[in-house]
């Protein structure tokens, strides 16, 4: 954070948000790589302890609120991978967020599910969560998640 009254994990204690390990790849990647100032995280699905925590469809098998939080832990797994890399005080800003969600035929409520995820990155960063974003309907994600979130950060 640029305010220099707390740093990024001085906030995730307050918030008492606590980030998970970083989810094993399911496929041949790495989580989160660095090329000069900005660090890019593979897509994130919304695991918890290893475990997806739902698979099916948004607006079918998935409600949309239940989507948000999905985001959310989506975002939370991605931070996990940029804290794993580089430490997650060294991030300036965020920069840029991508977020896919596998959507029934008729769903069309994607950037308020990928809201889940960019809310979350306002609540630690303030002002430096603002970013550039991407909300997307798919027909499918990896291992049937309902959501998948990546991101791009800023570090110093």
């Amino acid at each position: 954070m640029n305010s220099g009254k707390n740093s990024v994990s001085q906030r995730l204690a307050e918030l008492g948000i606590e980030l998970p390990p970083v989810p094993a790849p399911v496929a041949s990647y790495i989580p989160a790589i660095r090329t000069g100032q900005l660090v890019f995280t593979s897509g994130q699905v919304p695991l918890v302890g290893g475990v997806l925590q739902a698979t099916g469809k948004v607006g079918a098998e998935v409600t949309p609120e239940d989507a948000v939080g999905y985001a959310r832990t989506c975002a939370l797994n991605a931070l996990a991978a940029v804290h794993a890399l580089v430490g997650i005080d060294s991030v300036v800003r965020v920069v840029k967020v991508v977020g896919f969600v596998a959507s029934s035929p008729d769903f069309t409520g994607q950037p308020a599910v990928v809201n889940g995820a960019s809310n979350l990155l306002g609540e630690v960063f303030g002002e430096a969560g603002a970013h550039a974003r991407s909300a997307v309907g798919v027909t499918a994600l990896p291992l049937d998640a309902p959501v998948e979130v990546e991101l791009i950060v800023e570090v110093g």
